[in-house]
């Protein structure tokens, strides 16, 4: 058997994904720029996503740019927005759970003169709002929250920030990384205050190489990349079609029957928790004293004492499970998560600390698996521990 759980790192494109997708690349495939029949068939792939991305937000098509993927998404954003608004202040504030790809742009920035604010977060990841509020100055221009934690799952209320931060000071750009919440969540940026919005395809299904960054209208903000002119100046060079055309599929199907796929997901979550609560020497990260349904519908951190990440993943690998040690994007990058220790993890139960995340796709059976293989092998890795 095999049990694929590591959905949060990227997910299996959908069969009518990969069919629109040969369909730019064998019969449409010219250049969306051109001006002949071919380029004007291209062009409507573009046209299509932009329709379905802009329904599933409740925005308008204007307002979406294609970009590479999420990185590239939140660079945009951060850098860019941050360069466009520097006579406003030299102000960023964050959290201390935020993904790579926000927080080396921010220490990019710091090298460039500006000051970044980490606000706090509790056990399970929830920011700490009132600090956040209390750290806005008259020099702030720019607040980044995720939406979803990538590594526990935590939820933000990123409404309830937007408004306080809007009150605060009305002239803030909010900045939201959605790449784990798109699709999982119904997200509307005009009424939770969001002014920049990140999202990568191969959370949901599409393709990896593409994402987009949604773009209040009159936002200031900076192209990241110069060239032809493409999608207004705000990044040049020639549209991945196929990638775009994958993506507007998959976000057409993750909102067709969003609610069963959720519920669905939800279902499991709950089932896996009570199969891992019944062992001995783990621990279940960020769900403490909160409803399962306050957390995101498809991550699952497990801390399991006294054997090390790595020597699990590739035990569990072994038997055809596929987990995550972490953030699938800094796997080249060893080092102890920023998150968990944020949440008040000890460094042993930082290098001890697995995720499980599910798709549409995860079956009971599946978990089943897991938990049964969990059993068999924690005791016998347990045992070549170093005390």
């Amino acid at each position: 058997m095999e049990a694929y759980l590591d959905n949060a790192a990227t997910t299996k494109v959908l069969p009518e994904v990969k069919e629109i997708m040969m369909e730019t690349l064998e019969e449409h495939y010219g250049n969306p720029s051109s001006m002949h029949s071919k380029g004007v068939e291209a062009e409507k792939y573009i046209k299509f996503a932009k329709k379905e991305i802009a329904k599933s937000l409740k925005v308008e098509e204007k307002e979406i740019i294609f970009v590479s993927g999420g990185t590239e998404a939140n660079n945009q954003a951060l850098i860019c927005g941050a360069m466009a608004n520097k006579r406003s202040g030299n102000h960023i504030i964050t959290t201390k759970i935020e993904h790579a790809s926000v927080y080396n742009p921010l220490v990019y920035l710091e090298s460039q003169g500006f000051r970044v604010t980490y606000v706090d977060v509790d056990g399970n990841g929830k920011v700490n709002q009132e600090q956040l509020v209390e750290a806005i100055g008259e020099d702030t221009i720019l607040v980044s929250v995720m939406h979803v934690n990538n590594e526990i799952g935590a939820v933000e209320d990123i409404a309830e920030i937007g408004e306080k931060i809007k009150k605060k000071k009305p002239g803030i750009l909010f900045h939201v990384d959605a790449i784990q919440s798109y699709g999982k969540f119904k997200i509307f940026p005009k009424r939770m205050h969001i002014d920049l919005l990140s999202v990568s395809g191969h959370k949901i299904h599409g393709p990896k190489g593409i994402g987009f960054l949604y773009v209040k209208d009159k936002t200031k903000v900076l192209p990241l990349i110069y060239g032809g002119g493409q999608q207004k100046g705000m990044r040049s060079g020639t549209e991945n079609v196929p990638g775009i055309a994958g993506l507007g599929k998959a976000v057409q199907l993750a909102y067709a029957d969003f609610d069963a796929h959720i519920a669905h997901m939800y279902e499991l979550k709950i089932f896996f928790i009570d199969l891992l609560n019944k062992m001995e020497d783990l621990t279940v990260n960020g769900i403490d004293g909160i409803d399962i349904e306050n957390t995101a519908p498809h991550v699952v951190s497990v801390t399991v004492d006294g054997v090390r990440s790595e020597v699990l993943l590739h035990a569990l690998e072994d038997k055809n499970i596929y987990v995550s040690a972490g953030s699938a994007c800094s796997s080249n990058h060893p080092a102890l998560s920023g998150t968990l220790q944020a949440i008040g993890l000890e460094k042993k139960a930082v290098e001890s600390t697995i995720r499980f995340s599910f798709s549409r796709f995860t079956t009971k059976e599946e978990l089943v698996y897991t938990v049964e293989t969990l059993e068999q092998l924690v005791p016998v890795l347990q045992k070549y521990v170093r005390r």
